[in-house]
């Protein structure tokens, strides 16, 4: 006799998942999704099944924000392993090219600077990126030609934490879309040598950090009330965005869809994107225009 089926709950707000070496962002949801029984889970941000670190995951109300979560800047602790680049970019892939050049610290310094700033960047053939509706990464596996279009990233700051003639490791900032396996790869190449990643740990995803973060066991050995009570609000997700902040009958306003005029000292009169809170609960995504905030996705709750 099979198991009774285990109802779907309302459950909004984000779990700073630490996810472990070796399980898919997927999985992550999956586990996650089913441990606190949610109706709606998604993530913001995908992260490689070999590296660890932060995966925001957003149950129900939560998932309107992962968009805005998503663009917001990521830090990577990451060693690139020099002599030997691979199929996938780590040390997941086989062994597809080596070198016996071994960059000393001056010159990996000096090449540094070309990889800060807006650059361009071929993401890894073994990717989640779509080609003619297959993930780049099915393909590839499938022994298929895979040709990725360069795109353009941003590379806020890039920083030695140590260096060998086997492996250095680095600390970097870097916006949305950005893959550390290409910049690895770019890198090595630039000193005419080869290389991948080693190891790779996200620490930040936008205002999430991982002094926030819980583990998959430590959840696991939770009940459901000590799991809800790691939950963290909608609002947590938009700290590092512009807010607005509305009374009671504001909020009220919003929640029907309808636009507010804002008033006061310092009242904004145009935003490209902000988000409206009232006592400290996410109310709206939306814009600033004519002085009127403007709603484009409703929170229902905070």
């Amino acid at each position: 006799m099979s198991a009774p089926r285990r109802e779907k709950r309302d459950v909004s707000g984000w779990i700073v998942l630490d996810k472990p070496l070796g399980m898919t962002s997927t999985e992550a949801v999956g586990k996650l999704r089913w441990l606190f029984g949610a109706k709606k889970a998604g993530h913001a941000g995908t992260l490689d099944p070999l590296a660890t670190g932060i995966l925001p995951i957003a149950f129900g109300e939560a998932t309107k924000a992962v968009p805005v979560v998503q663009d917001g800047t990521k830090l990577y602790r990451f060693s690139i392993v020099w002599g030997a680049a691979t199929s996938t970019d780590d040390r997941e892939g086989e062994v597809i090219a080596t070198s016996d050049v071994r960059p000393d610290a001056p010159t990996l310094e000096a090449a540094l600077p070309a990889f800060i700033g807006a650059i361009s960047q071929v993401p890894p053939k073994f990717s989640a990126l779509k080609i003619d509706g297959e993930r780049a990464y099915d393909l590839a596996r499938a022994g298929e030609t895979v040709v990725l279009a360069p795109r353009i990233v941003d590379i806020d700051s890039l920083d030695i934490v140590s260096h060998s003639a086997t492996e250095t490791v680095f600390d970097a900032a870097c916006g949305k879309g950005t893959y550390v396996r290409s910049l690895a790869r770019d890198i090595a190449e630039a000193l005419g040598t080869r290389g991948h990643v080693g190891q790779l740990e996200r620490r930040a995803v936008g205002s999430f950090t991982l002094a926030r973060a819980i583990s998959v066991a430590e959840l696991e050995a939770l009940d459901r009330d000590g799991r809800d009570s790691k939950l963290l609000p909608v609002a947590a997700g938009l700290a590092d965005w512009p807010e607005i902040r509305l009374s009671p009958n504001e909020a009220q306003t919003i929640r029907f869809g309808n636009p507010v005029l804002l008033t006061g000292a310092g009242a904004p009169l145009a935003m490209d994107f902000a988000w409206a809170s009232c006592k400290g609960m996410a109310v709206a995504l939306g814009s600033v225009e004519f002085g009127q905030f403007k709603p484009s996705r409703v929170f229902a709750g905070g």
